[in-house]
């Protein structure tokens, strides 16, 4: 009984990696090089239901079937690498805080928690990290050169301006649909479990 509930379990986490990938697949640009895309749902979804070691397995298989498929030319792999780090900061501390005390105040605090913990890594991987990598692999120039196609002169301006509002404006409207969709959809998942 429990190897088939274990098989069940890894059935849902892989087609919620897949949900993942289709979802990441249907993103749309909201400034400079970020695109909003709603692929952390069934990543939430996922770890909210199974723990934080499923939600950092379901955020792995969706980078994994972008990477394989194609995806990562367009940003030399800097963008997956990005996506991958923001979804397990967003993910991982959400998920700790819910799955200890499953109620819906712990979901919205879980939430709220990895927003911040995922707006304050992004900003600090981008300064150091993900800017500078992505400058010098996808445009062979400078940061400064990069900056100055989005019309910024100064790294932390840029930060503040654009990356900040963007992380805050990614982690609020995914939470808000998770919040929506995750009853319904666990009382599905727990059904199939004790099928």
């Amino acid at each position: 009984m429990k190897k088939r509930n274990n098989i069940k379990k890894l059935s849902v986490i892989g087609i919620f990696g897949a949900m993942a990938f289709v979802l990441m697949l249907l993103s749309f640009t909201i400034a400079g090089p970020y695109k909003l895309d709603f692929s952390e749902v069934p990543v939430m979804i996922g770890a909210f239901a199974f723990g934080p070691v499923a939600g950092v397995t379901i955020e792995t298989i969706k980078i994994i079937l972008d990477v394989v498929l194609g995806g990562a030319s367009d940003t030399a792999y800097v963008g997956e690498m990005a996506n991958l780090l923001m979804g397990i900061s967003f993910v991982v501390p959400a998920s700790i805080i819910y799955y200890r005390h499953k109620t819906k105040k712990q979901a919205f605090i879980g939430l709220a928690v990895g927003t911040l913990v995922m707006v304050i890594v992004a900003a600090i991987l981008n300064i150091f990290v993900l800017l500078p990598l992505y400058a010098k692999l996808y445009f062979d120039t400078s940061l400064e050169a990069l900056l100055s196609v989005y019309g910024f002169t100064d790294l932390l301006k840029f930060i503040f301006v654009v990356n900040v509002p963007f992380n805050i404006l990614k982690g609020v409207a995914n939470s808000v649909i998770v919040i929506i969709i995750y009853k319904r959809i666990s009382s599905v998942i727990k059904a199939k479990d004790s099928d």
